[in-house]
């Protein structure tokens, strides 16, 4: 139940980082993108309307009679595509000489005040792309060809050696229409980006999530397992050490005639004292720096001139272990067995010792037959 909550609020939150950022990026995205529509609709303008220009001022320069020149553009420009944006040319009255509806030859010149102010200097793409996206058809049942829809002067060139001028204008709703397009492309993109996102990052994460599951329960199951082998191996401690102390007690009844003519003490030195210490009193043994010291019970140090291996020949491996090349450990010395490292096993001993006894993973095998004996 608490993974499926996880696993809920995972997917909440991405949802909600994603949306975050979708909701900042968008719109920037979407302003660019209109931006460069706009740029290239006022070029491509602007460079017509200087086109025209030019020509009717070199046929008039040519002396051409200027009621041929305007039935002449009339012509060219009568009927041509406006969707996006056309041409007309209208005199410094403000009165239409030539129009692509020629229902609008005479009439007077109507576009937004900031446009128009501004149609002889650079326009800003900006300042259009706000009017076209907070622009309101007023009769949005109109088709897109008729002139009853807006339209805008972006640009205007006047004709050398008349009081005419050529104006450039572009369709607001066609490009507002363009707008509302590119707007709802673009929500489309980031809606079907976000639910793959959303989707790919929930099922990344559930599938990290429970290959970590698996990892963390193979984990605890090798944990479990090595707890009852170490409560195992401390069990089999405890009845081993009892039964050594059973076979002592034993044996110190037998008379010492009728016992085993094994070596029973060794020869220790504390300072120059020889002091012999019985093998049974004996804790461990262990070298440090080529030093052979001998710990019996009580805790006493004495140190031997003999090695651990030679030692070791002489005690009865029943009751003492060469746990590894430092320490020799005697059954009843020792107090617990703890999981070290990488299958490795830790000693503690009575009396506590300054220097930790490990046994490696290959002598482990061993020493628990040895508890098992």
């Amino acid at each position: 139940m608490k993974k499926d909550k996880l696993y809920f609020l995972t997917f909440i939150s991405i949802s909600i980082i994603f949306l975050i950022i979708a909701s900042l990026s968008v719109h920037y995205f979407i302003r660019v993108s209109a931006n460069q529509q706009i740029e290239v609709q006022i070029e491509s303008s602007k460079r017509e309307a200087n086109e025209m220009a030019n020509l009717i001022g070199f046929l008039l320069e040519g002396g051409i009679d200027k009621t041929k020149v305007i039935s002449d553009v009339q012509k060219t420009i009568e009927n041509s595509n406006t969707e996006t944006g056309f041409i007309c040319l209208f005199d410094w009255s403000g009165k239409e000489i030539c129009h692509p509806d020629i229902t609008k030859v005479g009439l007077k010149v109507s576009s937004n005040k900031l446009l128009l102010s501004s149609a002889n200097q650079e326009i800003n793409s900006d300042e259009l792309y706000e009017i076209l996206i907070n622009r309101k058809k007023s009769n949005s049942s109109q088709s897109i060809d008729s002139f009853e829809i807006a339209s805008e002067i972006i640009h205007i060139a006047p004709v050398k050696n008349s009081d005419w001028i050529v104006a450039a204008h572009i369709n607001v709703g066609k490009m507002s229409d363009q707008m509302k397009k590119l707007r709802r492309n673009f929500y489309y993109i980031f809606i079907i980006m976000g639910v793959l996102i959303i989707l790919s990052s929930f099922l990344a994460v559930r599938l990290i999530g429970s290959n970590y599951e698996k990892q963390l329960e193979l984990k605890n199951t090798n944990l479990e397992t090595e707890v009852i082998s170490l409560s195992k191996l401390n069990t089999d401690l405890v009845a081993y050490q009892q039964k050594v102390v059973s076979e002592i007690d034993t044996q110190e009844d037998v008379p010492e005639s009728l016992s085993d003519s094994g070596k029973k003490r060794i020869l220790t030195y504390i300072r120059h004292e020889l002091i012999p210490i019985a093998i049974s009193e004996i804790a461990y043994i262990y070298t440090e720096n080529t030093i052979t010291y001998v710990i019996s019970k009580d805790g006493k140090k004495s140190t031997s001139n003999n090695s651990l291996d030679d030692i070791y020949t002489n005690l009865d491996t029943t009751i003492f272990f060469r746990a590894n090349r430092q320490f020799i450990i005697s059954i009843a010395a020792i107090e617990k067995i703890i999981k070290y490292g990488n299958s490795q096993l830790k000693i503690l001993v009575r009396p506590d010792s300054s220097v930790e006894i490990i046994i490696s993973k290959n002598k482990a095998s061993e020493f628990k037959q040895w508890l098992n004996m």
